[in-house]
C-alpha cells in the first residue's frame, strides 16, 4: 500500500489527538494509537474494499498451498510432493474456496488500468510507468531466487538426494508463474484498456477453442503445446474485467449478480457434462488440471469469483470502517498502484467527515482496517515466502525430531488434515519472521517515498 504514512492524527486545532502514542505508556493505549494513526492517514476516497479483497486473496493462496500441498517422507528417505485431494476427493470443495487467483487479476486489472490513465501515461510515459511496476515485483523475486540458489548449493554439497532438492525447489518456484503472467498482463495494460470488454470475450473464446481441441485431439502433443496459450488468455479475462470496473463498469448490483450466477451455472455444467475436473487446483495423478494450463472451467469459475467480489465490496467497506457510503471504487483521485495492484489513492490527508476529534480508542472496524493495511504492505513478500515457511518447518523438524503426522506423512486420512491444521500456526509464525526479514526489499522496490504505511 503506497502513499499512506504514519502520522499522529491531529484535531481541528492542529494539536495531536488524545489517541496518539503520547497519550500514555500503556501498551494497549499505544496499540489503539497506532490503529488510529493508520486510519487517519488513509486517504478519504480510498476504496478500502480493494485492499480487503487483495488481502483475502493472499490468505486464500497461502492457506491453499499449506493445506492442499503435502511433502511426504518416502521409504527411501526422499521427500516427495503429494496432495490430500488425490487421496480424499471429498475435500475438493476446499479448492473452490482456496483458489482465489481470479480475484487477484480482477483487482490488479482495475488498479493498473486506472493507474495508467490517472498518471497520464501516454506513449511517451509508458516505459517509465512499466519499469516502476516491474521493479516492484522483480527485486523481491530476485532476492528469493538468489537465496534459494544458495540453499540448493548447500543441500547438494551436504549430499541431499536430488529427488528431495527437486521437490523443495519445485514447491518454491512453481507459484512464480503467477507473477510472470501478471507482469505480461501489466505490460499489456494500454492495449487492454482500449476495449477491455471485447478483449475479455476474445480471450474467453480462445480458451474455449483450445479446450475443444484438447478434448477432440485426445492429448495430441502439438495441441497441448498450443494450449499453453491459455495460461495468458485465461487470466486475461478477469484482468480485463478489472479494467472494465476501472472505467466505471459494474456500477449496478445486477451486473455482479449476472457474473456470479452465470459463472456458477457454467462451471457446474462444464464439470457435470463437459468432462472437466471438479477441483480448481491441480491434483497429482489426474489426467487434466484446471490450472495447468487454465481451462474454460477455471475461467467461468473466475467469472463467479469476480461477481462475488463485487457483491462483497459494500460489506467489506463497512467491515473496515469506511464510513462514506458513496465510495464506489472509481474516484478520479486514484493514482497508479504498485505491482500487485495496491491502489495508493490520494496523497496523505485526513477525511474531515471522519475526524475522530479526541477519539481515544479504536473501533473494531479501525482495527480490521489496520490489519488489512499492514498486510498489504507485505503482500508480495507473503506470496513469495509462504512456501519457504512451510518447507522450513518440514525440513527443520525432520532433521531435529524425525517425521511428524501432518508434516511428513502421507495425506490420506482425516487425521492428517487435523494434524495439518495444527501445523498451520507454526507455518504462520515462520512466515511472520520471513516477512520481518525481507519486507524491506519490497519496501525498497516501491521507492523510498513509501516506506511508511
Amino acid at each position: 500500500m503506497a502513499d499512506v504514512r504514519l502520522r499522529p492524527p491531529v484535531g481541528p486545532s492542529g494539536a495531536p489527538m488524545a489517541g496518539s502514542a503520547a497519550a500514555g505508556p500503556s501498551l494497549l493505549r499505544r496499540l489503539h494509537a497506532l490503529v488510529l494513526r493508520i486510519d487517519a492517514a488513509t486517504p478519504a476516497d480510498r476504496d478500502r474494499a480493494i485492499d480487503v479483497l487483495r488481502a483475502l486473496s493472499a490468505i486464500g493462496v497461502v492457506l491453499g498451498h499449506w493445506l492442499v500441498t503435502a511433502v511426504t517422507l518416502r521409504a527411501d528417505g526422499h521427500l516427495m510432493g503429494d496432495s490430500p485431494l488425490r487421496h480424499m476427493p471429498a475435500l475438493t470443495p476446499v479448492s473452490w474456496v482456496l483458489q482465489p487467483l481470479a480475484v487477484f487479476f480482477f483487482v490488479g486489472g482495475r488498479v493498473a488500468a486506472r493507474g495508467y490513465v490517472t498518471a497520464g501515461a501516454g506513449r511517451p510515459h509508458y516505459g517509465p510507468w512499466l519499469v516502476r511496476r516491474m521493479r516492484r515485483l522483480l527485486r523481491p523475486v530476485g532476492t528469493l531466487l538468489f537465496l534459494w540458489m544458495l540453499v540448493v548449493l548447500g543441500l547438494a554439497v551436504a549430499g541431499v538426494a536430488h529427488e528431495t532438492i527437486s521437490t523443495l525447489l519445485k514447491l518454491v518456484v512453481s507459484p512464480l508463474w503467477f507473477l510472470l503472467v501478471f507482469l505480461v498482463l501489466t505490460a499489456a495494460t494500454p492495449l487492454v484498456q482500449r476495449a477491455p470488454g471485447r478483449t475479455a470475450v476474445v480471450a474467453c473464446a480462445v480458451v474455449a477453442v483450445l479446450d475443444v481441441a484438447h478434448f477432440a485431439g485426445g492429448g495430441v502433443d502439438w495441441v497441448e503445446t498450443v494450449r499453453n496459450v491459455n495460461v495468458l488468455a485465461g487470466w486475461l479475462v478477469p484482468y480485463c474485467l478489472g479494467a472494465v470496473w476501472a472505467a466505471g463498469g459494474f456500477a449496478r448490483r445486477r451486473h455482479a449478480v449476472v457474473l456470479l450466477v452465470t459463472g456458477v451455472l457454467a462451471t457446474a455444467a462444464l464439470i457435470v457434462w463437459g468432462g472437466y475436473p471438479a477441483s480448481m487446483v491441480g491434483v497429482p495423478g489426474t489426467a487434466m488440471s484446471n490450472l495447468n494450463p487454465v481451462s474454460l472451467a477455471a475461467v467461468t469459475f473466475g467469472l463467479a469469483q469476480c461477481g462475488a467480489a463485487l457483491l462483497l465490496c459494500g460489506p467489506l467497506r463497512r467491515l473496515v470502517g469506511q464510513r462514506r457510503p458513496g465510495v464506489v471504487g472509481h474516484s478520479p483521485g486514484h493514482v497508479a498502484g504498485d505491482a500487485l495492484g495496491r491502489d495508493p489513492g490520494h496523497a496523505p490527508g485526513r477525511d474531515p467527515g471522519r475526524d475522530p476529534g479526541g477519539q481515544r480508542f479504536a473501533t473494531p472496524g479501525q482495527f480490521a482496517w489496520a490489519a488489512v493495511a499492514l498486510m498489504n504492505l507485505s503482500v508480495i513478500t507473503i506470496f513469495l515466502w509462504h512456501q519457504t515457511a512451510m518447507l522450513s518447518a518440514t525440513a527443520i523438524t525432520l532433521a531435529l525430531t524425525g517425521p511428524h503426522s501432518g508434516l511428513h506423512t502421507a495425506p490420506d486420512t482425516p487425521g492428517w488434515v487435523l494434524a495439518r491444521l495444527l501445523w498451520v500456526p507454526v507455518f504462520a509464525l515462520l512466515l511472520v519472521g520471513l516477512c520481518k526479514a525481507f519486507q524491506h526489499v519490497e519496501g525498497d522496490a516501491r521507492g523510498g517515498r513509501n516506506k511508511g504505511l
